[in-house]
């Protein structure tokens, strides 16, 4: 009897993971292909009027942008890891919520408190998507040692490094970023157990 051989196929696993990167890698490409005036332009929030319209979008669009490939791919290799586990526990849905929610709040403190500085990147998502992995299997009533350790760990990293090291990394996005995927990590388990 003939072994039969399995046919490998490639599965689109993760859809909102994997559009988001995608979405990413585009921007970056015309943001280049435009000397980074579309970045400037739609996928970096900073002071505007609020009477330009773009300024509305900015505040989701920033999570897009990113100032180089390198950027892009420190933020995608975190995301790739942990997101897709996440959407699929949480469903796409959720975590297009905690993309939209961890964007926006981002991006209107951003643009509400540092003025003069653009910012950009989906560090602020990556971070919300780290702390909500640690409420993977949490249980009534119980919060997990994971989560606390996590928070510890990642959030007292940020504000170290927010204090001490001078450099062009937003600290503040990782720590609002943890802090909205903490909350939704609450929300969505508490809705999971009624």
């Amino acid at each position: 009897m003939a072994k039969q051989h399995k046919k490998l196929i490639f599965t689109f696993n993760s859809p909102v993971i994997l559009g988001f990167s995608a979405l990413c890698l585009a921007v970056l490409l015309i943001g280049k292909a435009t000397n980074n005036f579309s970045t400037g332009l739609l996928f970096s929030v900073y002071r505007s009027s609020l009477l330009d319209p773009f300024t509305y979008f900015r505040f989701f669009g920033h999570v897009l942008g990113h100032a180089d490939l390198n950027h892009l791919i420190g933020n995608l290799m975190l995301l790739l890891i942990v997101g897709p586990m996440l959407e699929e526990k949480y469903g796409s849905r959720n975590i297009i919520k905690v993309i939209v929610v961890t964007a926006f709040v981002t991006g209107l403190v951003h643009f509400i408190f540092f003025p003069r500085t653009a910012l950009l990147g989906a560090s602020g998502v990556v971070f919300a998507l780290i702390l909500l992995s640690s409420f993977a299997s949490i249980n009534a009533g119980e919060i997990p040692i994971t989560f606390i350790l996590v928070a510890l760990l990642y959030i007292g990293q940020q504000v170290y490094q927010g204090i001490a090291v001078s450099d062009n990394i937003s600290n503040l996005s990782h720590i609002i970023g943890g802090g909205v995927g903490s909350a939704l990590g609450f929300l969505m388990n508490g809705n999971k157990r009624r």
